[in-house]
């Protein structure tokens, strides 16, 4: 029995030599940098989320002050900092409290982005 012959490339394809692999690693960069855009931007609806409930929460924590006799803008100021957001302004109108809060991004490439969100509550 005859040991089995190596393959040998003819002389017209030795140029391509390695040309599978320059591809893949190519291919493999492109999906890193998809995987890491898809998670920053799930990242940053994960901080949009938590911002405008950060301002629900702080504007319904000022308006029962309100109705308690309260300061509802101090107790807005109180919860947003509980929900780690930022209370960028507080308006207190009878028993309605309009509260902005603002949350940072997670960075990416340097860059950082600021989130804004409004809620109100109290009677309308």
């Amino acid at each position: 029995m005859r040991p089995p012959t190596r393959f040998r490339c003819p002389a017209r394809c030795r140029g391509e030599r390695g040309a599978a692999t320059a591809a893949a690693v190519g291919l493999i960069g492109v999906l890193v940098t998809v995987a890491l855009a898809a998670a920053w931007v799930g990242a940053v609806m994960a901080a949009h989320r938590g911002a405008q409930s950060g301002a629900d929460l702080a504007a319904l924590a000022g308006a029962t002050a309100m109705v308690a006799g309260g300061d509802g803008c101090a107790e807005a100021t109180r919860v947003a900092a509980v929900n780690q957001v930022t209370l960028v302004s507080c308006l207190a109108d009878g028993m309605a409290v309009t509260v902005t809060v603002t949350v940072e991004t997670p960075a990416l490439a340097g860059r950082e982005a600021t989130l804004t969100a409004t809620a109100r509550a109290g009677p309308p």
